[in-house]
């Protein structure tokens, strides 16, 4: 029998879940074992997971799980135990030599477990399977509206659709431009700037290839989606900024690839967060940047629900699948990378 163990997640402003209460209980009919942790942040409560017929755990009781069970999440993990021996299931951002990634796959390397990274489940043309990617682009817009508006309040708080769609409404004469307008997040991008009465330019790889700096910087609002897994040359430079005539005024990084050599906007060196969603990269002639990297946890629900949808047919397939042999093969081959690089 395949046992799931959904962590709590150690980060504060993180509510969203991996599976639905209605998606476990899918998993249980047919036949899986799911233990859900207690969170005093989940959108869902632990109750609806209980009457779906999951066992129930502590906090952080993932550690004395069963050997053979998947510990499944969505960001990262407390700094202990040294050693991991469980496969997890979740959203590591370590095969770019991020920030802390090699010392989070030594720990897997001692404890003997396995990371099966969420961002590497792709079919065979390299497609992600399941992504947070469309809410994270509706947020990432929404934000940057809100702030070019002045009508951001802070510290940031979950909401609805609904209320977020009723704040955005009010049109005006923005210029907005989304990079990477045809992907997931691009599309989101795009429907939060249409409900806020705004007509994006959309571009995509063509416009990125021949990447036209005056016309960029010519919007007064930029939401960068772009995932790049190969260093492409940057979008926006510290030279841009100084550019004569330059109209952007806020950058949303909906990608926060910050700490990577992939990075397409290295005009800032660390992300934000629902404190300070936004911060000021130059006094004189300013521009903000908006880079939080959970976004869709501010739509917890419809975020929760749409990834989940993705998310359960492939834990049906979880013991065997292709997407997942995939993905622990970009395991090994990060783990022999950070051996070979000492």
């Amino acid at each position: 029998m395949t046992h799931l163990w959904m962590r709590h997640e150690v980060r504060t402003t993180e509510r969203r879940a991996p599976i639905t209460p209605d998606d476990a209980r899918t998993l249980v009919d047919a036949g899986f074992a799911v233990t859900v942790e207690r969170s005093p942040q989940r959108v869902f409560p632990l109750e609806d997971y209980a009457a779906a017929g999951c066992a129930t755990a502590e906090a952080g009781s993932w550690v004395d799980a069963p050997d053979d069970a998947y510990v499944i999440g969505l960001k990262e993990l407390p700094d202990g135990p040294s050693e991991l021996r469980h496969r997890h299931i979740y959203f590591g951002h370590a095969y770019k030599a991020q920030h802390g990634a090699a010392t989070l796959l030594d720990r897997f390397t001692a404890g003997g477990g396995a990371l099966l990274d969420m961002e590497y489940l792709t079919d065979d043309s390299g497609r992600r399977l399941a992504a947070f990617g469309y809410w994270a682009g509706y947020v990432g817009a929404a934000l940057a509206v809100l702030h070019l508006r002045g009508q951001l309040t802070t510290p940031l708080v979950p909401t609805t659709r609904e209320d977020l769609d009723a704040a955005l409404r009010g049109g005006g004469d923005t210029r907005a431009i989304v990079v990477g307008a045809l992907g997931r997040s691009g599309r989101g991008a795009c429907d939060a700037l249409a409900v806020a009465g705004i007509e994006a330019t959309a571009w995509d790889l063509e416009e990125t290839r021949n990447l036209d700096k005056p016309a960029l910087l010519g919007h007064d609002l930029l939401v960068n989606t772009v995932l790049t897994t190969t260093p492409v040359p940057p979008f926006v430079t510290e030279a841009d900024l100084d550019a004569p005539g330059r109209r952007l005024a806020v950058i949303s990084d909906v990608t926060c690839d910050v700490t990577s050599d992939c990075n397409v906007l290295p005009v800032y060196d660390r992300i934000t967060d629902w404190d300070q969603p936004a911060r000021r990269l130059r006094a004189d002639n300013p521009v903000d940047i908006i880079a939080i990297d959970n976004l869709p946890s501010l739509l917890p629900k419809e975020a929760s629900t749409a990834f989940s949808a993705d998310l359960l047919p492939l834990l049906q397939n979880l013991d065997g699948g292709a997407e997942w042999v995939r993905a622990l093969e970009h395991f090994r081959t990060a783990v022999a990378k950070e051996a070979v690089n000492g």
